[in-house]
């Protein structure tokens, strides 16, 4: 017996659904994946140019999506976004806070106070305005599934020193957790995705040495992309998961169980 498409009848928004440069980033392969599985996609990007690569692929495969340039650090775009995918398509089921700023490397003691900010306004605020308008649709919805992006440089440190883009991170693990508590009651799951270091636009510009370093620390030997971090979305989006919330799932192949010793050659 045919079964239906995973995603049918769902309406989802991606945010950070464009991608910069030759290699795909998590919102452009997750938003492919939601239309290819019977989603119907809202692709947020604050540069109109990355998000209309992602729709022409999406068109070519005969999948429903349109876009909204905006700002997740945008409280009035955050707002507008969430009206845009209701009155396009109806509803509001599903959202993936994907869109990330990787801006301000440093430590606390030379760390640019403005790009601190920066980063915290995209990363951290982005996923609280946005999950803000979008509950309420939501809840007018029935419920919903929010996925938030974490990674796992917000749960252990990491030796080059990027202490705002771990710190958002470790935020968005707290708050997809108090988030799900306060709105389980409103059938709305709310889980988090911990990527490793897969390959993709953000760090599209790494040598291949360190594309190997990266490749070799995990357990698995084998690099991930956006691809891996988008299947975990489809889950979470789907009925599949419809009994999990304020889980926080790493997709790191293996890396957070590894040590030196257990990645030391034996005999």
């Amino acid at each position: 017996m045919d079964q239906k498409p995973r995603l049918e009848g769902k309406v989802a928004i991606v945010t950070g659904a464009g991608t910069r440069g030759p290699v795909d980033g998590t919102g452009r392969a997750a938003s492919i994946l939601f239309t290819r599985l019977g989603a119907k996609v809202l692709l947020v990007d604050s540069v109109e140019e990355n998000a209309v690569k992602t729709l022409e692929t999406i068109k070519a495969e005969g999948g429903e999506a349109s876009i909204y340039v905006g700002d997740v650090s945008s409280s009035a775009d955050c707002q507008e976004m969430v009206e845009a995918a209701v009155t396009r398509y109806g509803r509001l089921n599903v959202l993936f806070n994907n869109a990330a700023i990787f801006d301000g490397p440093g430590s606390v003691v030379d760390i640019d106070e403005d790009a601190w900010q920066r980063v915290m306004d995209v990363n951290l605020k982005g996923v609280m305005l946005t999950s803000k308008y979008a509950i309420p649709q939501m809840i007018r919805a029935g419920g919903g599934s929010i996925i938030n992006v974490s990674s796992i440089d917000g749960l252990r440190a990491n030796a080059v020193p990027m202490i705002a883009y771990a710190a958002s991170k470790g935020g968005v693990i707290t708050l997809t957790r108090h988030t799900a508590v306060h709105h389980g009651p409103d059938n709305i799951r709310v889980n988090c995705i911990m990527p490793g270091q897969i390959f993709s636009s953000m760090v599209s510009n790494i040598s291949p040495e360190l594309r190997e370093f990266r490749r070799k620390a995990g357990p698995l030997g084998v690099e991930g992309t956006a691809w891996d971090i988008a299947w975990a979305a489809v889950f979470f989006a789907s009925d599949e998961s419809r009994w999990i919330s304020g889980t926080v799932l790493p997709v790191e192949g293996g890396l957070l169980a590894a040590t030196r010793l257990s990645l030391a050659p034996t005999g």
